[in-house]
């Protein structure tokens, strides 16, 4: 007679297995893409598979070579922080759509030449995503959520294209070029410092300077000047105060990139947005302490979970202010 037990293992086996089966799929991802060929932006949308019609969020992420799931590829390994944001959403009952700027990932070939490029090029291109999640008919409305530098191209795009809700995620207020001579003053020598606020002051007046001296010019080559001049005049305290959507800003306290007092400035020219300072939060939205070799290995450490004193109110916030079209 055969043996019963090697049924019963079989059996054991294939129950062990289902149960590592979820019982539903939480989301999906699908691809989306803007533009022909060579020039096209290609983008995730996540899909919360629990919900008909649901709401969905454009995800801008920040500057330099960051990816549409905060990745950038200056710097080893995955923080993956924006995509787990969209995953926390689409469990949350909210679609979104991430995507590789121009130059970027799956959108390289996309990128213009450092002469052509201005920061208005990439405010354009958020308000083609939009343009494309507002005719969607599968949602049931539409807001942005701008990381870092995407926090204030979000808040250009916004004023153009209708969004039900705007929050910025360690967003600045003052102008790049405020930031970038406070952020040197204290690291160049003297002599450096002041060759520096001469051309920070000759390019904030939109004038091209033709002489750079060696140590400044991975800062400010010729070939990058006129993307600098498009983006220094731009202030994004000025800009939010424009904004008549419900806003929300968030910012960490040990945040390396991004002061608190940047998110000050933002809420003090928007006084009806919901300000959040998440204690122990850094620019990649998790829980980092100040230490600075602890900050810098969590941006390359795909382990750390979003923090969900971050994400709770968030998630409420859209939840409020994402009604149907």
């Amino acid at each position: 007679m055969r043996s019963f037990f090697p049924f019963c293992r079989l059996i054991c086996l294939f129950l062990l297995l289902l149960g590592s089966v979820p019982a539903r799929a939480e989301f999906v991802q699908l691809a989306l893409h803007i533009g022909d060929g060579d020039q096209a932006l290609h983008g995730s949308l996540l899909l919360p598979m629990h919900k008909q019609k649901p709401p969905v969020v454009l995800i801008i992420a920040g500057s330099g070579p960051t990816d549409r799931n905060g990745n950038s590829a200056g710097l080893p390994g995955k923080n993956n922080s924006l995509k787990m944001l969209a995953e926390e959403l689409a469990i949350a009952g909210i679609a979104s759509l991430r995507f590789d700027k121009r130059g970027v990932g799956e959108s390289r070939m996309a990128g213009l030449s450092e002469e052509d490029l201005r920061f208005q090029t990439y405010v354009a291109d958020v308000e083609s995503w939009l343009k494309l999640l507002i005719a969607d008919e599968r949602f049931s409305g539409v807001a942005v959520i701008g990381h870092s530098e995407g926090s204030t191209l979000g808040m250009l795009a916004v004023q153009n294209v209708k969004v039900q809700a705007y929050v910025s995620l360690a967003g600045p207020g003052q102008s790049a070029a405020k930031i970038l001579r406070t952020q040197l003053a204290s690291k160049l020598p003297p002599q450096l410092a002041q060759m520096n606020e001469e051309i920070l002051s000759q390019l904030e007046k939109n004038s091209a300077v033709k002489e750079v001296p060696a140590p400044l010019l991975a800062l400010y080559r010729p070939s990058v000047q006129p993307y600098l001049m498009s983006w220094f005049p731009i202030v994004p305290a000025e800009e939010i105060r424009r904004l008549s959507m419900p806003v929300a800003i968030f910012q960490g306290d040990t945040d390396i990139q991004v002061a608190v007092s940047e998110a000050k400035l933002l809420a003090k020219a928007q006084p009806k947005a919901e300000l959040h300072i998440v204690p122990g939060m850094n620019h990649i939205l998790k829980q980092v302490p100040a230490d600075m070799q602890e900050q810098v290995a969590s941006y390359s450490n795909p382990d750390l979970a979003l923090d969900p004193v971050f994400v709770t109110p968030l998630v409420q916030f859209l939840k409020k202010n994402l009604s149907a079209k």
